[in-house]
């Protein structure tokens, strides 16, 4: 039985990684902002000793009385999932100063509040495991959501830093890239411009993804894309910038259109 902890738990990604590993027999602490979401989401979890943790992780107070909580029923981690993260569509020129620092708050400063907190816990644990949740974005940044692109790009940075500087305490730190995936996701995101979301056909499921999270704390990896050709693309745009932007704009359709100049 492993200990693990899953931020964003109360929802889609989370909550489907949450049941699979109670699943497995672990114990799980859930972290979001909802408390009500995420005593649902305890008890329809297999087994017991479900911890539930409303917190914000990008408020450091209540973060770290969480994880004290964690650590007095833990005792340590063997897992963590950073999944937490909000999205935001807008185009650069009309983007809310405060819908940006929200954003930015969760997605970036999260992770590292969480990583920088969960680090001793997890060097107590048995073969510790810290997984960030990204996005094929991180390796292109997407017209109209380039608020959130910058802030996967920034998780990966994270992650490259995070896996060596723990590499000497033994934690293997791992970046899960899912593509698109049925959840709630685009609906509860901000979209004041009231940009047109993406098309969902063909797109994982929550618990497809939750499934290579499990995969990557069986045996971890750096990096895992669940989306090759976005992987591919992101490799492309610093050798050939504008034929990247034309195979871009091509795949995602709409009204965009690549630069002449």
């Amino acid at each position: 039985m492993r200990r693990a902890l899953v931020t964003g738990a109360s929802s889609g990604i989370g909550a489907a990684v949450a049941q699979r590993l109670a699943e497995r027999g672990d114990r799980v602490a859930l972290l979001a902002r909802g408390a009500d979401r995420l005593e649902a989401v305890r008890a329809e979890l297999k087994g017991e000793g479900h911890l539930v943790i409303p917190c914000d992780v990008s408020d450091d107070s209540a973060l770290a009385d969480g994880l004290d909580q964690v650590a007095r029923e833990f005792g340590a981690l063997d897992l963590v999932v950073c999944n937490a993260g909000v999205g935001y569509r807008a185009p650069i020129a009309e983007l809310s100063t405060a819908s940006v620092d929200s954003l930015l708050a969760t997605n970036v400063r999260g992770p590292l509040l969480l990583a920088r907190g969960t680090f001793e816990l997890l060097r107590s644990g048995s073969q510790p495991v810290f997984i960030h949740v990204a996005s094929v974005v991180a390796r292109r940044g997407v017209p109209g959501q380039s608020v959130y692109s910058a802030s996967k790009a920034a998780v990966l940075s994270i992650a490259q830093a995070q896996r060596i500087e723990w590499a000497e305490s033994g934690i293997a730190v791992c970046v899960l890239s899912p593509g698109l995936t049925s959840t709630g996701f685009f609906e509860a995101q901000d979209n004041p411009a009231g940009l047109a979301p993406p098309d969902l056909a063909g797109s994982d499921s929550a618990l497809a993804v939750a499934n290579e999270v499990l995969a990557l704390d069986r045996k971890p990896r750096p990096e895992r894309d669940l989306r090759f050709k976005w992987r591919a693309l992101g490799a492309l745009g610093p050798l050939a910038p504008r034929l990247a932007d034309r195979l871009f704009v091509r795949r995602i359709g709409g009204d965009w259109k690549h630069p002449e100049r």
